[in-house]
């Protein structure tokens, strides 16, 4: 993770080279959203699965990168006093309070299309079909059936009452659809069949559960000084999660029968998915 974290550094740096023109502050802004802190397990998932299939690690390492940015866009705009209103990420000031609302705007703009303009281009892979596999599967992730339809969700659970179905679906799509397409873009780009997709797919959603309920619990009894931003803001707010539908103890048993289910979908593979299972450990075992 440190190694993936670094290298996802490095490519955002070269990418994101602030020019001697009036456009200085906007890259400014995305540099600080983008370079330092954060986990860096969308990128990881996609290395993993890319080593695992034996893809050039070039290739790997754009599509991580595209990937990254998009969550990295997508924190900028959440982040906003339109959304969740959050004055703090990865232990710095969000873009809008370090710049202001109209360029983390706008920075959250470009790193959206800095993604798309990464997967189209012909260095992240020569051929053209591979490409538009990778637009279209991560396009669908982020839009109104998976990222952003999710925050919509997240946003309107403020005044509605959401079951566990609901809540399911909602993190499905806010936390798990970009979970899925890293798990997904590795498998376009080592050709995998349909077929021999299944068992990655059924990883990444029960991994993407895994993770969020992990993460409420960490949200009402974590450390915000680990976790870099002001914890407890759904209890606050009255949102329903898992952790107030299933209580703590239910809560920390189900995120530990999704991380054995994803590790179960590993099956048809051998010691090279370790490293995937082993993130999916990770999931539960982290502290922020």
């Amino acid at each position: 993770m440190a190694d993936v974290s670094a290298e996802i550094d490095r490519r955002f740096d070269m990418l994101l080279a602030v020019p001697d023109d009036a456009r200085a502050t906007l890259y400014e802004a995305m540099r600080h959203a983008a370079i330092g802190g954060g986990k860096r397990l969308r990128p990881l998932l996609v290395f993993a699965v890319a080593d695992l299939l034996g893809v050039d690690r070039e290739c790997a390492g754009r599509v991580a990168t595209a990937i990254e940015s998009i969550h990295v866009y997508s924190l900028i705009h959440d982040d906003l006093p339109a959304m969740d209103d959050d004055d703090l990420r990865r232990g710095k000031p969000t873009v809008h309070k370090a710049f202001d609302e109209a360029t983390a705007v706008l920075a959250g703009d470009c790193l959206h299309a800095l993604a798309f303009e990464i997967l189209a281009d012909v260095q992240t892979h020569a051929d053209p079909a591979i490409r538009a596999e990778l637009v279209l599967d991560l396009a669908r992730a982020s839009g109104p059936s998976g990222m952003a339809g999710g925050q919509m969700m997240d946003l309107v659970a403020e005044q509605a009452r959401f079951d566990l179905d609901g809540v399911t679906r909602l993190q499905q799509m806010k936390t798990g659809a970009l979970i899925s397409a890293s798990v997904e873009a590795g498998a376009i780009l080592g050709r995998l069949s349909d077929a021999r997709r299944t068992g990655l797919r059924g990883y990444a959603r029960d991994l993407g559960l895994a993770f969020q309920i992990a993460d409420d619990l960490l949200d009402a009894e974590g450390d915000e000084a680990l976790a870099g931003k002001k914890l407890r803001k759904d209890e606050e707010a009255g949102k329903e999660t898992f952790l107030s539908l299933l209580g703590a103890e239910r809560a920390r048993e189900q995120c530990a029968l999704l991380v054995d289910q994803a590790i179960d979908h590993l099956r048809g593979f051998g010691d090279e998915a370790d490293l995937l299972r082993a993130i999916a450990r990770y999931v539960v075992d982290r502290d922020h």
